[in-house]
């Protein structure tokens, strides 16, 4: 993974809770088994109708967002199936910061598997964000992993907590593979002490 430090983007308001995974990525696009190429299914009965047409009032149909890399969405978000092509969707889209008051469990922790940052925020805050986003145009954030903020350019800021190896684990761009490999010398030590014969 690529590590995560500084992130600037606009942002994308998807004013829903209970966005489950199947709403994320329905399960008919479930049969690749690269990561990649899951993008273009992103929210696709909510994005296009029964003939594959563009609902334009859909958020990321609008002009405005169609290069958005911040969602920003309401409470309990990705819960349903604990699928790992949610993430995947929203990563090949080119989101990399979402945004709610809380997330499904096996969603968020999901979200730092695959380089996304899921960032909890009260729902006042929330509400802010969502205000904003639709009172100015082309609304973007900046937001620090390292710092733990996050700021517009017209004064906002707040901050954020994010669980300290999590966050490590971002700020490095290390996935459970990469972990363990910073142990290979200490794993390939034991191995050799441990020889059957």
């Amino acid at each position: 993974m690529e590590p995560f430090v500084k992130h600037i983007g606009v942002v994308a308001p998807l004013d829903r809770v209970n966005v489950d995974t199947d709403a994320i990525i329905p399960k008919q696009f479930l049969k690749r088994i690269e990561r990649s190429g899951f993008g273009q299914f992103l929210f696709y009965e909510l994005r296009f109708d029964e003939k594959g047409a563009p609902i334009e009032d859909f958020v990321l149909n609008k002009p405005d967002f169609k290069n958005s890399t911040i969602l920003i969405s309401r409470a309990n978000f990705g819960c349903g199936s604990s699928r790992e092509h949610a993430p995947w969707a929203l990563s090949d889209f080119g989101f990399k910061v979402i945004i709610a008051p809380s997330f499904a469990d096996i969603f968020y922790n999901n979200c730092f598997n695959n380089g996304i940052l899921p960032i909890k925020l009260e729902d006042a805050k929330v509400d802010e964000l969502f205000e904003r986003t639709s009172k100015y145009e082309n609304y973007k954030l900046e937001v620090d992993l390292k710092e733990l903020t996050i700021k517009d350019d017209k004064g906002l800021s707040f901050s954020f907590e994010i669980d300290a190896f999590r966050r490590e684990k971002l700020l490095n761009g290390y996935d459970d593979i990469s972990l363990t490999l910073l142990k290979e010398d200490k794993i390939a030590a034991y191995e050799k002490q441990h020889i059957s014969f």
